[in-house]
């Protein structure tokens, strides 16, 4: 059995001496380790400095700040694994800039909290997990991959907005608007997923690790994963042989319609699955947990739902 090392790897931890000396010698944010700023350019006076800790976050909060914020995205690479991010100093210093800070929470990217506190900020924290209101099944962990959720990104373009408000008062009706115009568009996503349930619901599908689980189970979908394999593949663990065995029966039986497959985290045993997919003639539906290049949250969600009617109507 192969050991699944590329997954969690440990995120640096800064002290507040490690953290103060280095900061000294950073002059800009516009560079945040791995991430890139969704907005290039000085901040002007009148804007408000946002920092995300992903992308997704990132393109959801120039949506709603448009002109009226400059967004840092820390994790921006979509060939990375956001769980193995090891964050910097100059994370520390856009942070540390921030009137706003979006977090996903729950786990997924702890070392924003560390850093906030580590730098004693009084940023407005959203935190797109207890926006949400989800909370742990009884003895299994929380799926922290929210925006997934199309309406939890509803609740949380609302909270966004009032984040920004508190920031920049005279902007509020900006944010509202605009907020209220992004809500809007994520209507559509969930028609999508709605005649998903229509014309397939039922229907058992297959993942490499909990990633688009919200997507699949509002689409009507039933996840028939051995749950040993996506938590070892989401923790970085080995899985069984026996559970490997268990999975990939459900491809060579042809017991699932789809293989929905994390790409930005594979490693050999989510190889093996997918391997064994296409070798049965079975669709598979590659995901990720950032945004691609070249795409907004709007449009990256559109064709992952879109990839998904079409892979259970073949």
């Amino acid at each position: 059995m192969l050991a699944s090392s590329y997954r969690r790897l440990p995120l640096v931890s800064l002290t507040a001496g490690t953290c103060l000396i280095l900061l000294a010698g950073c002059g800009s944010s516009q560079d945040s380790g791995s991430g890139t700023d969704a907005a290039q350019g000085p901040a002007a006076a009148s804007v408000v400095p946002v920092v995300a800790s992903t992308n997704v976050y990132g393109d959801v909060a120039e949506r709603i700040g448009g002109a009226k914020v400059q967004v840092t995205a820390i994790i921006s690479d979509p060939d990375q694994d956001p769980h193995s991010y090891e964050a910097n100093t100059q994370n520390q210093l856009a942070l540390s800039k921030a009137k706003v800070v979006i977090e996903n929470g729950g786990g997924y990217d702890d070392f924003v909290d560390r850093m906030l506190k580590t730098g004693g900020s009084s940023a407005e924290v959203v935190n797109a997990v207890k926006v949400s209101g989800k909370t742990a099944p009884a003895g299994r962990e929380l799926n922290e991959h929210v925006w997934y959720d199309f309406r939890t990104v509803a609740r949380l373009a609302d909270r966004i907005a009032a984040a920004l408000a508190k920031a920049d008062p005279a902007d509020t009706a900006t944010f509202t608007r605009n907020a209220k115009s992004f809500q809007a568009k994520l209507k559509p996503l969930e028609q999508k997923e709605a005649r998903i349930k229509a014309g397939h619901g039922g229907e058992r599908v297959a993942i490499t690790e909990p990633v688009p689980l919200y997507m699949i189970e509002a689409a009507g979908l039933e996840n028939a994963t051995p749950e040993e394999f996506s938590e070892a593949i989401e923790e970085g663990g080995d899985v069984s042989a026996r559970t490997l065995q268990q999975m990939l029966a459900l491809f060579t039986g042809k017991k699932v319609e789809a293989l929905v497959y994390n790409e930005q985290t594979s490693g050999p045993q989510t190889e093996k699955a997918e391997q064994a997919a296409r070798a049965a003639g079975i669709p598979v539906v590659p995901v990720t947990e950032t945004l691609p290049h070249g795409k907004d949250y709007l449009g990256w969600m559109t064709a992952n739902v879109d990839a998904l009617a079409r892979a259970l109507g073949k």
